[in-house]
């Protein structure tokens, strides 16, 4: 028998207050809510579902892992989020060099304290600073 799980379907995220988390995801972030449901909302992110769902223990909520966005230039994507108020850890920096691109990224938080980031997999040579310019 071959298990075809190679295809994430949903991550869920729990918040504290969902009308916030809400307006983050969707207004900050510019991602596209698919749908609400009491204490659930639910984006989607290219095919894969985020819910964010209130959390009956706050105390419990944990902030283990990360969430990595691709953008397709993360010198405009910080640019644009910082304009919407967005604050970030640090400035986009190269993670690793690969055969054949860079692999850059930033890292944030949103109003639970979850980590996310950004990422771009960038061609050889690429700099967000000149991209700015």
């Amino acid at each position: 028998m071959l298990l075809n799980i190679s295809q994430l379907g949903q991550i869920a995220l729990p918040v504290i207050d969902v009308d916030r988390a809400e307006a983050f995801y969707e207004k900050v972030l510019g991602l596209r809510k698919l749908y609400r449901f009491g204490n659930l909302t639910f984006f989607d992110c290219a095919g894969v579902r985020l819910l964010l769902e209130k959390t009956s223990h706050p105390e419990t909520v944990t902030h283990t892992g990360c969430i990595y966005f691709r953008c397709a230039d993360i010198a405009l994507a910080v640019a644009e989020l910082g304009k919407r108020g967005l604050t970030f850890d640090s400035i986009p920096h190269l993670i690793a060099k690969m055969d054949d691109h860079d692999l850059w990224m930033v890292f944030f938080k949103d109003p639970d304290g979850h980590t996310l980031a950004l990422m771009q997999e960038a061609p050889k040579g690429y700099s967000p600073k000149a991209a700015a310019n």
